[in-house]
């Protein structure tokens, strides 16, 4: 089987090794003269984004590039991209790297056409309707590693930098135009991004398949999801330079992504105000804290992940799907502790609060109280 394909849910994405060579031609056809690429710092002088960029400037579309963006995107680095797209005149946003390049890409090319305060548009009820759409600028997306997904996704995650937590900002119109899903960009990340992120992609799978809320279709392709997490994660982890693996892990970043229009959960719940406080990896945050919540929500959700073990191959019904979660996580050296990554007991309270009210906890098959949190918090730490 040819692992090429052009697929149009829920976005036209143009999925197959090189199709980078490609990036130019999409820009030209969402309306871009002048795009600015945005990513993260590390990213900035890689190979894979100058080679972007060449392809870019080769097309006559310029070689602009926006790399103020930390692990944790803020609205300080949100202001200086929209200023840097005014001031350069640009008209189009190519959102390149992990999540934290592709959450501010596309923020970036929203609040370029708002004159409201982005926290106006977090994800509470119909907030989103509040945006003006004229000016919001096209955005291209290339993700170059296999977790978020943010690439086929209406929202991004910024942290307010005086408060120190993370809000999902929602509008159909952060839905890239076109993603272009190249494999080969993801080959020189590092063990600990391949494993984070690839976590991160079954954190986002499994949240979704446990989720009450009724949505058939996100229902079966998170299942499938997990399947291919289950299947490449190892793979891509033990020799970077499988495609076929990394292809598929591309997929299921994707596929997560898509799956959580469903819903999501504690472990995401949980991890947001680590990662805002904390500066942690979101990825690999999840995969810490993902058992000790399979554990909360087991009374409810037991029978569903039996379910998923038998699709997965998985011997013993939900016992047996925990326990792969943890040899899944031993194998790719994630931490069994918050610890680990630099987390304390100090700010316990403080986390639990915002845990509670973060927009994700709605979704988890049984009710995060405050105490609930703080108990979560003392067994992940």
């Amino acid at each position: 089987m040819t692992i090429t394909a052009n697929w149009s849910y829920p976005t036209a994405i143009k999925f197959g090794a090189g199709r980078i060579k490609e990036l130019a031609d999409h820009c030209k056809a969402a309306g871009m003269k002048k795009p600015l690429l945005i990513t993260d710092r590390g990213l900035a002088p890689m190979a894979i984004t100058q080679n972007a960029l060449d392809v870019l400037e080769a097309a006559g579309l310029g070689r602009a590039i926006f790399a103020e963006v930390d692990p944790n995107p803020n609205d300080a680095n949100l202001e200086a991209g929209v200023k840097a797209f005014r001031a350069g005149g640009h008209d189009g946003v190519v959102a390149f790297g992990g999540g934290s390049g592709l959450d501010l890409g596309k923020a970036v090319a929203f609040m370029v056409g708002q004159t409201r305060p982005v926290w106006d548009f977090e994800d509470v009820g119909d907030w989103w309707t509040r945006a003006s759409v004229d000016g919001i600028a096209p955005i291209v997306a290339v993700p170059t590693t296999a977790g978020t997904g943010s690439e086929v996704g209406r929202a991004s995650v910024i942290t307010n930098s005086e408060t120190h937590t993370k809000k999902v900002i929602f509008h159909p119109k952060f839905l890239p135009a076109v993603t272009i899903c190249d494999p080969e960009l993801t080959v020189g990340m590092p063990k600990v991004i391949t494993a984070g992120t690839g976590m991160d992609a079954f954190a986002h799978c499994l949240e979704a398949y446990c989720s009450p809320f009724y949505h058939p279709m996100s229902q079966g392709i998170a299942l499938e999801g997990m399947r291919l997490v289950k299947e490449y994660l190892p793979r891509a982890y033990k020799d970077g330079t499988d495609i076929e693996a990394r292809a598929n892990m591309m997929s299921a970043a994707a596929m997560g992504a898509v799956a959580f229009q469903k819903g999501l959960g504690a472990i995401h719940s949980l991890s947001h105000p680590v990662g805002a406080i904390y500066n942690t990896h979101h990825g690999m945050t999840n995969a810490v804290v993902m058992p000790p919540v399979l554990r909360f929500n087991r009374p409810v959700i037991e029978d569903r992940i039996a379910a998923a073990a038998a699709y997965l191959g998985i011997a013993g019904g939900f016992d047996g799907f925990y326990d792969y979660v943890l040899e899944l996580r031993s194998e790719l050296g994630v931490p069994d502790k918050l610890a680990a990554l630099g987390v304390g007991t100090d700010r316990i309270d403080d986390m639990a609060a915002m845990a509670i009210v973060d927009p994700t906890a709605g979704g988890n098959p049984v009710e995060l109280t405050l105490d609930a949190a703080k108990t979560l918090f003392v067994e992940c730490i």
